[in-house]
């Protein structure tokens, strides 16, 4: 499939950041624009197909490597201690 027929990019974000020559903190927004830009927000099979489509090409770029990141599972968020109810007096 030709890069201008990835219907998961419509806008191009991720194809025009492989034909630049950034850091990974310019990919990570990118990235961050591209998955806002989603309908329904970025699902992990439509990383998986920009990271087959663009990887095996680019595996140095390190947008494949934020595209790698954006597969690992989410860390949990860290709970929160104390609050309020440490304060309260006993």
């Amino acid at each position: 499939m030709p890069a201008d027929d990835l219907a998961i990019d419509p806008r191009g974000l991720i194809r025009e950041a492989y034909r630049m020559d950034i850091g990974a903190p310019d990919c990570r927004t990118i990235f961050f624009d591209w998955a806002l830009g989603r309908p329904d927000g970025s699902g992990r099979e439509e990383i998986a197909a920009l990271l087959a489509h663009y990887g095996p090409a680019h595996p140095d770029h390190p947008m494949t490597a934020v595209l790698r990141e954006g597969l690992e599972p989410a860390a949990a968020a860290p709970r929160r201690r104390g609050g309020w109810r440490s304060k309260r007096e006993r």
